[in-house]
């Protein structure tokens, strides 16, 4: 029995195996039979999926950079006692937003510095002996900083948007090719006046395959959507947070 039983799984096995081929190859020879209309159906699905992978990936190495080179940042600001310090730091990690945003705030507070009081270091945070630089204007500090802000933002939502119309119309695009299936389908019923399912069938599963591949293009994109914007927001809280950082400093030491 023992023997038999390994003989009928070893059977169903091979027949699941050759089905699963001829499926596959039915598959290929539906699409390349498919009409004109269907085939770009199936390329714009192809070509959507492809981008949105390639944006996921490339957002994917552009926030690993980002948060190595935000952390060493982050490191040298709050160690150092002058700007100025950190101001030559900010070459070498120019993929961080929050160098963008120093770099806005630190321009506009030397400007500011050299207009109230040419005796002023305004590459460094004065000690509490000798003349006090003050801030013109505190408020044009803040818009800079918000400029810069809204900047590096940009940067970061740069091509996202790829992801969130990929998810949005993908399954939209797959239906219409299926719709537009079907209807090829009904019409070579009418042609040859016959409802055998050998003859129904090949263009119901021909019009099927782009409302698949709608799904396969779309799914991925909804979930590289959801983690991508995640990430954006998270980061656009860090440079909110170093925005407020640096204000309280430079309220402290130049109001």
């Amino acid at each position: 029995m023992r023997t038999l039983g390994y003989y009928a799984i070893a059977l169903q096995t091979q027949a699941l195996g050759a089905s699963e081929s001829d499926l596959g190859g039915n598959v290929l020879e539906w699409i390349a039979q498919s009409t004109p209309l269907s085939k770009v159906v199936l390329l714009i699905l192809v070509l959507l999926s492809i981008a949105s992978w390639a944006v996921f990936l490339n957002k994917l190495w552009q926030f690993r950079r980002l948060e190595r080179q935000t952390s060493s940042f982050l490191d040298v600001f709050r160690r150092s006692t002058k700007f100025s310090e950190v101001q030559s730091v900010c070459r070498s990690l120019t993929h961080s937003p929050l160098v963008g945003v120093f770099q806005a705030g630190y321009a506009e507070l030397n400007t500011q510095l050299r207009q109230g009081d040419s005796t002023a270091n305004p590459g460094g945070r004065p000690s509490a002996a000798g003349g006090r630089p003050t801030l013109r204007s505190f408020d044009a500090l803040d818009r800079a900083l918000l400029r810069a802000s809204a900047v590096e933002a940009n940067k970061l939502e740069h091509r996202v948007d790829l992801l969130a119309t990929t998810a949005s119309i993908s399954p939209f695009i797959g239906l219409f090719g299926t719709v537009m299936g079907i209807v090829t389908a009904f019409r070579d019923i009418s042609v040859t006046g016959s409802t055998n399912l050998s003859v129904v069938a090949p263009g119901i599963a021909e019009a099927l395959i782009a409302t698949a591949a709608g799904l396969a293009a779309a799914i991925p994109a909804v979930y590289f959507y959801n983690k991508v914007t995640t990430k954006v927001k998270l980061y656009l809280s860090t440079i909110e947070d170093f925005s407020l950082e640096f204000l309280s400093i430079a309220e402290r030491n130049f109001t």
